[in-house]
């Protein structure tokens, strides 16, 4: 049990933070968030983010480390939650490492791919194209020099576009030649669960519900803060999480608010469908699924061996 590093996993809306408390509680447990979103001070409406007190009942960590205008990767999720790994197991603690943002869990599994050094001149005359000719025009001319990763990354993942054509444009190779995974993987004693939506049309219908309860409790209001902030503008990647990215074009006037909410609800739709397609293929290391509709702590427990 000292060594044990659990990660629990599962798309969006299927109660990961309440099952993850409860099992902390339980086992001594510290919670690492694993998500692309919860790192932000000041987007806590629109991400779900575990209320002040869920976070006293359990230690957490990775949470609100950084301001919407900087930046968070898997290299920086990985670097972190290595070195809070060891402090939790040294207090006698279980890390327990939850989330949602499934490229950090594949970076945490797998390691971090051996990237090259990027030229700036390149950089920046790929972001300057991409102003001018937008993500769909940068990913055109990926499908013609690195056709794996165009079909790996959606026309409208501007940052992923360009750091493909950065390594292309950089050194004549295609990104998935370095792609080996050879820094940085956790060690090897961990266990590892999802929870996995039996009822597809349930899940669809929490993530309705949800949204629609974030709207009650003033995402308007958090998405007008920051879009006040001086510096912070719609193409951070802070503001590209799901929610946000929508939320930045209601209230530029692009459209209405009952639109902004079907957007909203669709994109995060989407990413629950995205996740699940990753989590599936982990079935093969190991990955233990749970019924995310009556899964109790103590089915947990029970497959882990704890």
């Amino acid at each position: 049990m000292r060594d044990a590093v659990i990660l629990l996993m599962g798309p969006t809306a299927t109660g990961k933070t309440a099952l993850a408390l409860e099992l902390a509680e339980r086992i001594g447990g510290e919670i690492i968030s694993i998500d692309s979103a919860l790192v932000y001070r000041g987007m806590d409406i629109g991400t779900a983010k575990p209320s002040a007190t869920e976070r006293t009942r359990v230690p957490h960590h990775l949470i609100d480390v950084r301001d919407p205008e900087e930046t968070w990767s898997a290299a920086d999720c990985v670097a972190h939650a290595r070195r809070l790994i060891g402090e939790i197991q040294s207090r006698d603690r279980v890390p327990m490492l939850v989330g949602g943002t499934m490229l950090y869990f594949r970076a945490l599994l797998d390691g971090l791919d051996a990237m090259p050094a990027i030229d700036p001149e390149i950089r920046a005359l790929l972001r300057a194209r991409l102003a001018v000719e937008g993500a769909e025009g940068l990913h055109d001319e990926l499908r013609a020099v690195d056709p794996v990763s165009a079909q790996r990354i959606h026309p409208n993942d501007p940052q992923r576009i360009l750091r493909a054509l950065e390594v292309y444009q950089s050194t004549g190779r295609p990104l998935a030649s370095f792609q080996s995974g050879a820094v940085g993987a956790i060690p090897q004693h961990w266990r590892a669960f999802a929870l996995w939506p039996a009822d597809r049309e349930r899940l669809r219908q929490r993530i309705a519900e949800r949204f629609d309860g974030m709207l009650a409790r003033g995402l308007e209001g958090e998405l007008r803060a920051l879009m006040e902030r001086p510096g912070l503008t719609a193409g951070h990647a802070s503001q590209r999480a799901v929610g946000y990215r929508q939320g930045w074009r209601w209230l530029s006037g692009e459209f209405g608010r009952e639109r902004f909410r079907e957007l909203a609800i669709t994109a995060t739709r989407q990413l629950a469908k995205r996740q699940l397609t990753w989590l599936r293929g982990m079935q093969a290391r190991g990955l233990a699924y749970l019924p995310a509709e009556h899964v109790r702590v103590e089915d947990l427990l029970g497959r882990a061996g704890l």
